[in-house]
């Protein structure tokens, strides 16, 4: 078959095919341009998911009648004043968006800048322009999309419901409000709920518009980012490691104020938060990055959705660095929402109907009267309760030593409080000023230790302290050698150890941070570990797994009674501790019951 040209009108399709790929696309694109004309207001309009109708009117710069004209033709746009693709600064700078829409649609353009009496209108239906023709409007600019591949069928059939193209022109223009606080949006249409994102600027704008996108339980859950490294600026908001999804989808990435997806950003913020979640868990964050457009190409994808970073190396440094840093400086805060979910869990007993009152004889004027019962016990009757030793089930005896008024002020003070009593030898019942905290001490001490552990590796290996007998483990064969072979690597960690016989380890050195722990299980759950990396080199890459499984045997067990000091010194350690809202494994290591959340339980809020 011979060459041949191609019809203009087969070109702006095969063009619209790169450009359009469903409602949402055309959204997208036109609300760039809207931006990127100096838009402070915009609004959309939808029907039908956007296939039957789009209206996007802004108050913008607005075009006179030769940049009308050129707007819908194809390569033309105003966005480079140089022929440099190296060096892009606005959203939309192909050129191909009219054009394109245009030719699989029913497009009509109308603009009015500044100074003009009115404005004019082109239509371009479906490749064929007309135009221009005068139109009354206000300052800016209005399009509107009318029958989304009317002509083109086969592009039409493989669309989606109406309710999921609608939903995808509604994460478009989140993602587009997010990187744009200073502007205001209006979203409408009988297809949708109405949204509106008044304008927001000053001290704040992004956190109240993050606010008003995400919701104001990501803002009083998240921590704000402020990091420039190696000519990268890092801003925007991180989700407490406690406050996660099931999913990635309320992950936000913009670079440069367009919003991207991109695989070193997902990998940077899943690494920085690798070692306070769930690994099936998804932080949220809405991450902001400032580069030199000169590292950055922005050009490799149609929709300029993807990109790709000149040094990919300083971008991911930057995240992690940023979030790390922010995390640090959040200390011990854990997510209110844990909160929510326990006063969720409490529900009012089911009161039973009381009984009708038994006759009794009437009372005689020498009769004293008897007190009602309200089911207690007289004061002379025997009060039976756990005496072993001398204390009620499921709580430690209070302390002998009684506080005075000052020193149990003082202890409110602080943000965790003071510890009250232990409830089921594993978690601290604690109160601060503000409320009642419920405290789990393994979760707590576990993350403890972990980041103390972590610390002495940065300065060198972990001290260890000499088991006076060592403690001899027996194993299979292969877990044995699996052990033998790591030897060697483990003794950074402060963990010595030797093969002896052909089914069993002689642990001779143990962490000193570990103190007393269960040394057979955690020399079993280490050789469970390094089955599952399949080789001791991993160790060096696994080295928060390791130091992970350590601190989980060697923290607070479960059932271990406490005595009131050592309570209150393990919520100081937790004051004093980074990400200690928070155990190595993602769960929460305490909940604060607020004063008025616990009177709502008993209905005496107002």
């Amino acid at each position: 078959m011979p060459i041949r040209q191609l019809p203009e009108d087969l070109i702006n399709r095969i063009a619209a095919g790169e450009v359009v790929e469903r409602p949402a696309s055309v959204v997208k694109e036109l609300v760039e341009n809207a931006i990127d004309a100096g838009a402070r207001r915009i609004t959309v309009s939808t029907a039908g998911g956007g296939v039957d109708l789009i209206r996007i009117t802004d108050d913008g710069h607005g075009m006179d009648q030769e940049d009308l004209l050129l707007s819908v033709e194809r390569h033309a746009t105003s966005k480079l004043s140089v022929d440099d693709l190296d060096d892009i600064r606005t959203l939309g700078f192909r050129g191909e968006a009219l054009a394109s829409i245009g030719s699989v649609s029913r497009l009509s353009v109308a603009s009015r800048p500044p100074g003009a009496e009115t404005g004019l209108c082109v239509v371009v239906d479906n490749g064929r322009r007309t135009g221009p023709m005068p139109q009354a409007m206000n300052r800016g600019t209005a399009i509107e999309m009318r029958d989304l591949f009317a002509q083109v069928p086969a592009r039409r059939k493989f669309l989606k419901s109406t309710r999921s193209e609608a939903a995808a022109i509604t994460d478009v223009m989140k993602r587009l409000a997010m990187a744009n606080p200073e502007i205001h949006f209006i979203l409408e249409g009988p297809d949708r709920m109405a949204s509106n994102w008044p304008a927001v600027t000053g001290e704040g704008a992004l956190a109240a518009r993050l606010g008003q996108v995400m919701g104001a339980d990501f803002v009083d859950n998240a921590v704000p980012l402020a990091m420039a490294r190696h000519g990268v600026v890092v801003a925007g908001m991180a989700g407490l490691p406690t406050f996660t999804r099931a999913n990635s989808l309320s992950q936000f990435y913009f670079v440069n104020g367009r919003s991207v997806r991109d695989k070193v950003l997902v990998g940077a913020v899943r690494a920085a938060f690798s070692d306070y979640i769930f690994r099936d868990r998804f932080p949220v964050v809405a991450l902001y990055l400032a580069i030199d457009p000169a590292a950055v190409d922005v050009n490799v994808h149609p929709a300029k959705a993807e990109l790709r970073f000149q040094d990919q190396g300083a971008i991911r440094g930057a995240v992690i660095r940023a979030i790390g840093t922010a995390l640090a400086a959040a200390g011990f805060q854990a997510s209110n929402t844990v909160a929510e979910d326990i006063l969720g869990a409490f529900s009012p007993p089911e009161m039973a109907e009381a009984p009708a009152p038994a006759y009794e004889p009437a009372i005689g004027l020498n009769d004293a009267p008897r007190p009602p019962s309200y089911g207690y016990r007289s004061e002379t009757a025997p009060l039976h309760l756990d005496r072993s030793p001398g204390r009620l089930a499921g709580f430690t005896e209070p302390s002998a030593r009684v506080e005075t008024f000052t020193e149990a002020r003082e202890a409110l003070d602080y943000p965790l409080g003071t510890a009250r009593t232990q409830m089921f030898d594993n978690y601290i019942i604690a109160q601060n000023d503000k409320g009642l905290l419920l405290v789990d001490q393994h979760a707590a001490h576990e993350r403890l230790v972990y980041e103390r552990f972590k610390a002495q590796l940065a300065s060198g290996p972990v001290a260890s302290q000499a088991q006076l007998i060592p403690v001899i483990v027996e194993m299979s064969e292969d877990d044995c050698s699996l052990l033998e072979d790591a030897a060697a690597e483990l003794e950074r960690f402060g963990l010595y150890l030797d093969r002896f016989g052909p089914r069993a380890i002689a642990v001779r050195e143990t962490p000193a941070l570990l103190g007393s722990s269960d040394i057979e299980g955690l020399v079993r759950d280490l050789a469970d570990g390094l089955s599952e990396w399949q080789s001791a080199a991993a160790l060096t890459d696994r080295m928060e797994a390791i130091i992970g499984r350590m601190a989980c045997h060697g923290s607070v067990r479960s059932g271990r009674r406490l005595r009131v000091d050592e309570m209150n010194a393990l919520l100081r350690d937790m004051e004093a501790t980074p990400h200690s809202g928070q155990c190595i494994h993602g769960r929460p290591t305490y909940v604060e019951l607020k004063k008025g959340d616990i009177e709502r339980l008993f209905g005496r809020s107002r």
